[in-house]
Order: structure tokens, then sequence, then C-alpha cells
């Protein structure tokens, strides 16, 4: 599987507070950036599957909220998990 709990457990330590913080906007926002990037590939080899696009979408919008909740409550801490991911609105 691509995503292994070592995989998560360095997302939560390197965008969280720490290794067993995982509601952390950064470091889910951190994980889900993965995962998109992930289905990403997927689809572009696998052009027909419906039900991947839609999981993407999904996730898609999940991180889409959570940067939201973090520009209203948190703009410093936006501007550097956006920074640091390379995203773009």
């Amino acid at each position: 599987m691509y995503l292994t709990s070592e995989i998560k457990n360095d997302f939560f330590k390197k965008h969280g507070k720490s290794e067993s913080d995982t509601g952390s906007p950064e470091g889910q926002i951190a994980l889900f950036t993965f995962r998109i990037s992930h289905l990403t590939g997927h689809l572009k080899t696998n052009k027909k599957d419906l039900f991947t696009r839609r999981s993407l979408v999904r996730l898609v919008g999940k991180r889409r909220k959570l940067l939201d909740y973090l520009k209203v409550n948190d703009i410093e801490r936006y501007r550097a998990i956006v920074k640091e991911l390379g995203l773009r609105k």
C-alpha cells in the first residue's frame, strides 16, 4: 500500500506539533496533499476510473475546507503551510 503508518507519522511529525498529533489542520492538509498527488497519478493512467475521480474531488474539497479554516483563524499558519507544500488557490 502506498500510505503506511510510517509515512503518516512522518507527515504528522513534520507538519504537526508531534508524531501523535493527528488532528492538527497542517498535518491533515499535508496528508491530503500526498493522497491527492497519488490519486492524480493513478487517474493519469486510468482515465475511466470514475470512483477514484469522485474520491479525488472529495479530498480536494476537504483540503480546501481545512485551508479556509486556517485562513480565517490563523493567517500566518495558513501562509506557512501553503508555502511549504507549494499549494495555490
